[in-house]
């Protein structure tokens, strides 16, 4: 995992984690990364200053290292009610849309084309797509959403 400051156009600064710097640039490419004061999608790397590692100094005291552990945690997880009422209804659509579709895997785009040339019955459905197979769809004036991304809860 990688921690990345981040700016948007308006000023706004915020971190965000991301799996690696490839998942940091395809996410930002497909406009998946919002400045969370303002929603802005054109965000961009702020500079940010390395956490070296100490050497000269003794091992922290376990119960030091739980205390700082539980107060970034609290730092990460501090939202306003507004933005934890949107969570909250992102987890909710995801739930209803997850609850009353098929779920049909990476068959997504294959399933999803023959409905929508009337070979299959049309039904609600869910599953996973590449970039590629998702613009293609597009292309074809095949209309699907992206499920909400919910953050894990401790983050």
């Amino acid at each position: 995992m990688i921690r990345y400051a981040l700016v948007c156009p308006n000023g706004h600064e915020f971190e965000s984690w991301f799996q690696n710097s490839d998942a940091y640039d395809k996410q930002v490419k497909r406009g998946l990364v919002a400045c969370p004061y303002c929603g802005s999608t054109k965000v961009e790397k702020a500079l940010m200053a390395p956490r070296l590692a100490r050497t000269d100094k003794e091992p922290a005291h376990p119960q030091a290292v739980e205390e700082a552990a539980e107060a970034a945690a609290a730092h990460v997880a501090l939202l306003t009610e507004r933005e934890r009422e949107f969570r909250a209804k992102l987890r909710e659509l995801r739930e209803h849309l997850t609850r009353n579709a098929d779920y049909v895997g990476r068959r997504f785009p294959e399933e999803a084309r023959r409905m929508h040339y009337g070979e299959i019955e049309h039904r609600s459905i869910y599953g996973e797509a590449t970039p590629e197979d998702a613009k293609a769809l597009r292309e074809e004036g095949i209309e699907f959403h992206p499920l909400p991304i919910l953050p894990d809860e401790r983050n």
